[in-house]
């Protein structure tokens, strides 16, 4: 596990294109959209290669994560990735560490949930609405479902 390096911006490029559609992540909560290619992160290396990719930004008295990506499933990268971001956070003494992703997410919300996160809101037609700021935004999932809403969830930190 290391920090992004600018000698990984290819990479990581390529990571958030294949896994987003792009660099581009509609940020409803902030009404914008970033390029999270240019935000703060960390690698996940294995034998040498890019094994999983973590962005993250600091807003509202939180550190967020935007994205995260394990190349590899079941190997504990998913964990390695919030691990760092959370370290980060207890650092700036942040009082949690936060997260949204859709309502499809189902492998995600139980991950993320196994963690410790909590759901603290759902934002109804939220995805509907960001696809006016990034029409790509596909309207289902691979396994056929709609999607359309964001949740949000939520992970206290110790002081």
């Amino acid at each position: 596990m290391r920090p992004v390096t600018p000698g990984d911006v290819d990479r990581v490029v390529e990571i958030l294109t294949g896994s987003w559609g792009g660099t581009q992540v509609v940020m409803l909560a902030w009404g914008e959209v970033v390029d999270a290619s240019a935000l703060p992160g960390f690698v996940a290396v294995a034998d040498g290669e890019i094994a999983g990719l973590i962005t993250y930004a600091e807003r509202a008295g939180a550190v967020e994560i935007v994205t995260i990506d394990a190349l590899v499933q079941g190997a504990g990268i998913g964990r390695a990735l919030l691990d760092a971001v959370r370290e980060v956070a207890r650092e700036r003494g942040m009082p949690r560490l936060t997260l949204i992703t859709t309502n499809d997410n189902t492998r995600a919300l139980r991950f993320y949930q196994r963690y410790g996160f909590d759901l603290v809101a759902l934002h109804r037609d939220a995805v509907t609405r960001a696809r006016d700021l990034k029409p790509g935004i596909p309207l289902l999932s691979e396994d056929g479902i709609p999607i359309r809403h964001e949740l949000e969830l939520e992970l206290p930190l110790d002081s």
